[in-house]
């Protein structure tokens, strides 16, 4: 009797925790860098958004996931299919000349872009140069002048200038110093959903420091002659497949396991290859995949894996999941995105065996990630710095922004080929990635098979987040 009462005792107290995946040891090196080799290569091209490589990609991957045995979770198999239009225009339809000190300034082609459909004409129109900040607090100076400011450090800085004008200017002029915000394809997209506001006052994007230089320094004028933009429709696709959960009460609820698959495509002749931005994230996510559904044991709440198109461009393919959720957003647990998961060689030092977390203290899922990392010797760490800037930065923040605690997780922070030509699949370290996608798959399935949901914290800068968090929950009773 009393051995069938200590089994009973034993069987009562483990019944609870998570067990260990018998799978991880499958995700290998040499996997790895099969998948991310044919990722980054030429052939994909950069993988821009919308193009030919990026539509390879997403088959390839959806291919992955039908031979891991996952469900396919898309409207159209696998795929969740955005129709979009893209905008572009010819070589020759965007004519800047800066002209200052007596001395005229012709901007190359390519050298100015401007992501805007109407037609413009200014012909010597005098400028205002001001500071970022200034333009957005106080641009009343410009009023029927082109406003001439610095390029914001954050995708969609036109839009937010736009948002932010007092006054009319007849042009306004992003200087682009860093190359930060040239689009990838040569054109850019336009959202049905929201479509350009009528009336805004066009921006152009310009890329050529001689003239911008010209600008900075004040007292020019600008002749600007635009086209108007053409249209075309392009299908956008995220790649979604879904592992079932094992118990009947907690599978109808998800973790997301995320990464984009888009990169910046070809820009001046030369491919982009993206191989740990973003590959070495899809191809942990493919891995992950692969090896949670062939461990015997299920996680009793659902797994979704999914890659999305447009983060490059601003996050696009997760807003516009956040906006079309495929799974309701209330039965969404936790996002995990995973990001630049092969290089090591960061640049602040060599990091071997340890992989960073974006928001690292605004949600429970670091301490839910943390088993896993204990069990694996992967250190899950706090950048001082990084992991509260980095939040925003990410596919995450747009489901965090509905209230799902989404989080980021990677290697490296910053790199040396990072957004750079030369960010090419045979610079990944294979054996540290492997090691430290072993790491994650078991925290996702700890969380996966977790009761308690993962939630957000009393953190100051998590309280937003935590408010929407509380909508869902509140949504999620009413509909009961």
């Amino acid at each position: 009797m009393r051995l069938y009462v200590t089994a009973l005792v034993l069987a009562l107290a483990t019944a609870g925790c998570a067990s260990v995946p018998t799978q991880l040891d499958t995700i290998s090196p040499q996997v790895l860098r099969g998948h991310v080799s044919f990722l980054a290569s030429d052939l994909l091209e950069g993988r821009g958004t919308p193009s030919r490589g990026q539509d390879v990609a997403t088959e390839y991957i959806a291919s992955q996931f039908r031979a891991a045995g996952l469900e396919p979770a898309g409207d159209d198999g696998y795929f969740q299919t955005a129709t979009w239009q893209y905008a572009e225009r010819k070589e020759g339809d965007v004519v800047l000349s800066v002209k200052a000190g007596g001395a005229a300034i012709e901007v190359p082609a390519g050298g100015v872009t401007g992501n805007f459909l109407d037609a413009v004409s200014v012909a010597g129109a005098a400028t205002v140069f001001m500071p970022w900040k200034d333009a957005l607090a106080n641009n009343a100076a410009a009023d029927g002048k082109v406003l001439v400011v610095p390029a914001g450090p954050v995708p969609g800085a036109a839009r937010l200038l736009q948002q932010k004008l007092t006054s009319k200017p007849s042009l306004v002029i992003l200087l682009d110093k860093e190359k930060r915000h040239g689009a990838g394809t040569g054109g850019w997209l336009v959202d049905p959903e929201q479509p350009p506001a009528k009336g805004a006052v066009p921006v152009l994007v310009l890329h050529a420091p001689d003239a911008a230089q010209a600008l900075e320094k004040g007292g020019a004028t600008v002749t600007a002659r635009v086209a108007a933009a053409s249209l075309r429709p392009v299908k956008l696709r995220n790649v979604i497949g879904v592992l079932p959960g094992s118990d009947a009460s907690l599978k109808s609820s998800y973790v997301l396991v995320t990464a984009h698959h888009d990169h910046v495509g070809i820009r001046d002749g030369e491919v982009y290859n993206g191989a740990n931005d973003d590959a070495s994230g899809v191809v942990s996510v493919i891995e992950i995949a692969r090896a949670l559904a062939a461990n015997k044991e299920r996680p009793r709440r659902s797994i979704a894996f999914m890659t999305m198109w447009g983060e490059e461009l601003g996050l696009l393919g997760a807003k516009y999941y956040a906006r079309h959720p495929v799974f309701p957003l209330k039965d969404t647990v936790a996002m995990i995105n995973l990001e630049q998961t092969g290089r090591t060689d960061d640049s602040e030092g060599k990091q071997i065996n340890s992989v960073a977390m974006t928001g690292f203290d605004y949600s429970t899922v670091s301490e839910m990630m943390k088993k896993s990392a204990e069990r694996s010797g992967v250190r899950l760490w706090k950048h001082a710095s990084f992991s509260d800037m980095f939040f925003s930065r990410a596919d995450n923040q747009a489901l965090a922004d509905a209230g799902v605690p989404a989080h980021t997780l990677s290697v490296a922070y910053a790199f040396p080929d990072y957004h750079g030509k030369d960010d090419t699949w045979d610079k990944l370290d294979y054996d540290n990635m492997a090691r430290v996608t072993r790491m994650l798959a078991g925290g996702v399935y700890d969380i996966a098979n977790d009761a308690v949901r993962p939630e957000w914290t009393a953190v100051p800068k998590a309280a937003n987040y935590a408010a929407k968090g509380r909508e869902l929950k509140v949504g999620a009773a009413s509909a009961k």
